[in-house]
């Protein structure tokens, strides 16, 4: 029988967490942490997105902004708004909502963000700072999927693990993370050669590569554990993965769509703000 592993039992122990934490904030601090996030257009997606996670800081305590732009806004301009963020000591964390407009160059607006306020860990400084293991915060995803395998209990040290999809967001930084938990792991991409078949040799596969149904089921190893990171609206309205539906006693265990790994994502934006706020009110308090 498939294990469905589902994100929201996963999320709910991470806020239980924040909530503990912030006892000892309260004791200490002057005011909430705070999450700034900046959406440039009217994309339906994004606002979704974003709802969620104003929703989610409501619930916590957190003090929420939302600077909605236009969609012609020039570069210049949105990095000006970011640069104004950076130097008021009120935000602790900032969040640049993406896809950005075509016209923008996404890796200097995000580089723009100062790197103490960075909470989607997407700055070189911390994705450096991931890499060798001593940052303060982890990109948002990948770190919502290692949280989703110790709630299950699912080990990770010694498994063979293919990551689908190589982008800064999700596959690059969770082959790091993986990693560091001593898997043996293995990165595909729009370039790999045999890739079907290479694939079918490993235990855990997590997929990131952004078409919907692109694989099914049997395109994995009997028994395999399938995260899907995948979300698409389909014309009837469902939501869909990257991966399709199919035996469903084919794998052993997988995420669904919706419900999977959405939900740990969240939460985990949310224990980074946590984390950048308890840090830089630390640096002020220190600075007094």
């Amino acid at each position: 029988m498939q294990m469905l592993l589902k994100g929201k039992p996963v999320a709910e122990k991470i806020f239980a967490d924040i909530k503990k934490d912030l006892t000892d904030w309260k004791k200490k601090a002057y005011r909430p942490p705070s999450l700034t996030v900046i959406l440039v257009g009217d994309d339906p997606a994004s606002q979704v997105y974003v709802g969620h996670k104003t929703k989610a800081c409501h619930d916590l305590g957190f003090k929420s902004e939302l600077i909605q732009l236009p969609q012609n806004i020039s570069q210049d301009q949105l990095i000006q708004k970011i640069t104004e963020l950076n130097q008021n000591k009120s935000v602790d964390g900032i969040l640049v909502q993406l896809p950005l407009p075509k016209a923008m160059n996404e890796r200097i607006v995000l580089e723009s963000i100062d790197a103490k306020k960075d909470v989607d860990c997407l700055t070189q400084t911390n994705i450096g700072a991931m890499v060798v293991g001593g940052s303060l915060v982890s990109p948002c995803t990948p770190s919502g999927i290692i949280e989703i395998f110790n709630y299950y209990k699912l080990p990770l040290q010694g498994k063979k693990i293919a990551v689908v999809g190589r982008s800064l967001i999700v596959g690059t930084p969770l082959v790091h993370l993986l990693t560091q938990q001593n898997a043996t792991v293995t990165l595909f991409h729009s370039k790999s050669e045999d890739m079907m078949s290479e694939i079918k040799q490993f235990d855990i596969v997590c997929v990131a590569i952004g078409k919907a149904e692109y694989f099914k089921p049997q395109d994995f190893k009997k028994g395999a554990i399938v995260i899907d990171v995948g979300i698409h609206r389909k014309p009837n309205n469902t939501l869909v993965g990257d991966v399709a539906a199919g035996d469903a006693n084919w794998l052993s265990a997988q995420s669904p769509v919706p419900g999977g790994v959405g939900p740990t994502t969240i939460a985990m934006l949310m224990k980074n703000t946590y984390a950048v706020a308890w840090q830089n009110r630390k640096i002020s308090r220190e600075n007094l």
